[in-house]
């Protein structure tokens, strides 16, 4: 599928690689063009891998460009642009798949009332799934990520199922698990537990122990 990303930055880059690799069609967008493009450029090389199909094709764009290329639209920009890029990229989200992978960041930046992903939602038309906001770059840059022989599970919280099941494909592209999440309403949650996850990690606290496996958390009902 064509992915068109809005950001040129490592989140950017590290999910961009891995879909090209996958075969999908990127461009990339920022505010400087040339170094877009250089990025661009990075990605393919980046993407071509000893015994594996040919990657898709890297290209970069201006905000509008990559709006209006992708099937899918990922929005990895940095929260205190998030206005003036949503406002550069112009209608063409509406009624499209988006993906956000932001986060607040900074003491005090979180926002409990509202989630980015509403916000990206009712700035844009776009049908949202929140995705890709709970991990480290260098994790994404993992091919696949896996832990201790479990591939990592990627939450995704939206409201229109074939924006989901785009996200899902994502997901499962990077050798991942792809975990309903809910509706869009709980991307706060999600939100939340980015922020309150990378606290702890900041902190040398390992965030993964906080919870137990499942089969020790207790009993629940199977459907």
């Amino acid at each position: 599928m064509r992915i068109g990303i809005l950001g040129a930055g490592t989140m950017a880059d590290a999910l961009g690689t891995q879909w090209l690799a996958a075969g999908h069609d990127i461009m990339v967008s920022g505010r400087n063009p040339v170094a877009s493009a250089a990025l661009a450029e990075k990605m393919t090389t980046a993407a071509q891998r000893p015994g594996a199909p040919a990657p898709g094709v890297a290209r970069a764009g201006t905000w509008a460009e990559a709006a209006e290329y992708g099937e899918v639209v990922m929005v990895a920009v940095l929260e205190a642009g998030l206005h003036d890029v949503l406002r550069a990229a112009g209608p063409a989200m509406r009624g499209k798949p988006v993906i956000d992978v932001t986060n607040a960041v900074g003491p005090g930046a979180y926002d409990v009332t509202r989630s980015l992903a509403e916000l990206i939602a009712d700035s844009t038309g776009g049908q949202v799934v929140k995705a890709f906001n709970l991990c480290h770059v260098d994790v994404w840059r993992m091919t696949p990520p896996v832990f201790d022989g479990r591939p990592l599970a990627v939450p995704l919280c939206g409201d229109d199922e074939r924006a989901l099941a785009t996200a899902r494909t994502l997901v499962t592209d990077l050798g991942c698990t792809p975990v309903h999440g809910g509706g869009l309403d709980r991307a706060k949650l999600l939100e939340a537990t980015a922020a309150f996850m990378i606290g702890l990690w900041i902190t040398g606290a390992d965030a993964q122990a906080v919870l137990p496996p499942l089969a020790g958390s207790g009993t629940h009902p199977t459907t």
